[in-house]
């Protein structure tokens, strides 16, 4: 078991080092027009109609045709992230998505932003530890704009010392400003660095200053030729479309790009140690106390992450679960809490953040907190409480499919986490079979000290 403790103030969402990327007209009168969901859902399966094809220069595309709305969402996204830098060049992913919006050939500074602007749509884009996604919904009939502004940074971004300089300048404010608006943001890297030993997994995906610093030009059109390539990329376009029609036009504006080169192998992972983890942080920032808590679980490749995902629910999410009741609702011994479980490619852990008033309470949390995952243990969950908890990830799980934008993302990133597409229809109806048995054999196995519980306190 991992756990650190900490006092903790809510961690604010990130801010993109040029706010302007984010622009959005968001088209909101149709939005509110979203088909509701079909009847094969309620079978536990979902309709996703989709088609995949691989260019020559060996990008691959997902299509995916849906004409209840005039609305159609373009997703490309890299097989690259944090976890492809190097000791000493940390950032270098996340300065990269910034420069994409920096000019290309033929469009100049923040005009793809401007272009998607006029054109009533929405943009943005976010960079994980190993992947990278650029994201668009516009109307249907501006479909070949957004090809070919993509294709044209793919092949075609400018790289300037001048370019780099300004991004180097607004990343390294970002990082200042999360410092000083996130009295916890210590901790959470700290416990980064108990989960995921490999330095790959437990750097930030924003980098650290004097990395940043040090950054050379050569070295970031090196990193852009290596990895921004159709050879190291999926396109998804989802709504709106003829499938035949774009797929000619995505052959127009892409197929003429060359392949990149062969894509450097990650070096491989440490297994994580299985002693457990307990470590205290003084953190004079924090003006409250608390604690991060987590076990490492099984891979997300795994048949057992299946039960895994719903004891998240039944733990964790929503109201109605179990250790929010409890800090929350019914003792009141807790100020905030955050759980989920996190991918990283092939590694899983379910993971907990808590922030309580005291010292004292901060006790009571990890004591109560372990009671609900002892109880989870030793006794059959109740058939209501587990359906009430399949019935709230199954809503969660819906929203994939309910807008253009949300099924071209969540097709993208199953392809560039290595899952089938082919299984993704029946994908729902797996989760929703897991049954009480299930929940107490994976509860079993892997709550336990040798599958490593890591524990920091933030004091």
């Amino acid at each position: 078991m991992l756990f650190l403790k900490i006092p903790m103030a809510e961690i604010p969402k990130k801010r993109l080092a040029f706010p302007q990327k984010t622009l959005f007209l968001t088209l909101s009168l149709l939005l509110l027009l979203t088909p509701p969901i079909l009847k094969t859902q309620e079978q536990g399966k979902m309709p996703l109609p989709f088609e995949y094809f691989q260019l020559s220069n060996g990008l691959h595309v997902i299509l995916s045709e849906d004409h209840s709305l005039p609305l159609v969402s373009v997703v490309i996204g890299y097989n690259v992230g944090s976890i492809n830098e190097q000791p000493g060049k940390t950032g270098i992913a996340y300065l990269l998505e910034n420069l994409m919006f920096q000019g290309s050939r033929n469009v100049s500074r923040m005009q793809h932003i401007s272009f998607i602007n006029r054109i009533g749509g929405e943009l943005s884009a976010t960079t994980t530890q190993d992947k990278t996604l650029f994201y668009q919904r516009v109307p249907s009939n501006q479909l070949a704009r957004v090809l070919w502004l993509e294709s044209d940074r793919m092949r075609f971004l400018e790289i300037s010392a001048l370019k780099i300089e300004q991004i180097k300048e607004a990343l390294i404010e970002e990082i200042n400003q999360r410092k000083a608006n996130d009295p916890y943001r210590e901790s959470f890297l700290a416990f980064d660095q108990l989960l995921y030993p490999d330095f790959a997994y437990s750097h930030p995906v924003i980098g650290n200053e004097t990395d940043i610093r040090n950054l050379t030009v050569e070295y970031v059109r090196d990193f852009y030729l290596t990895y921004y390539t159709p050879n190291n990329a999926v396109l998804c376009v989802a709504g709106n479309i003829d499938k035949r029609k774009t797929e000619g036009e995505i052959r127009k504006y892409f197929e003429t790009l060359p392949k990149g080169k062969d894509i450097p192998p990650l070096p491989p992972i440490k297994t994580p140690s299985q002693k457990g983890v307990v470590k205290s942080l003084e953190n004079v920032l924090a003006s409250l106390p608390g604690f991060h808590l987590g076990y490492r679980i099984a891979s997300p490749v795994s048949d057992d992450f299946y039960p895994l995902k719903i004891i998240e629910y039944i733990l964790l999410q929503g109201e109605a679960s179990r250790i929010y009741r409890r800090l929350l609702k019914r003792e009141v011994i807790a100020v905030q809490l955050n759980g989920n479980i996190e991918k990283r490619g092939n590694l899983a852990t379910l993971r907990m953040f808590v922030v309580n008033s005291n010292q004292l309470l901060l006790e009571r949390s990890q004591r109560a907190i372990f009671s609900e995952i002892n109880r989870l243990k030793s006794r059959i969950i109740q058939e209501k409480e587990l359906r009430r908890a399949k019935n709230t990830f199954k809503m969660d799980y819906i929203n994939h499919y309910a807008t253009s934008l949300n099924k071209a993302l969540f097709l993208t990133e199953t392809f560039l986490s290595k899952q089938r597409l082919d299984d993704l229809p029946v994908e729902l109806e797996k989760y929703l079979s897991i049954n009480t048995y299930d929940i107490l054999r994976t509860s079993k196995k892997y709550f336990t000290q040798e599958s490593t519980l890591l524990n920091i306190k933030i004091r």
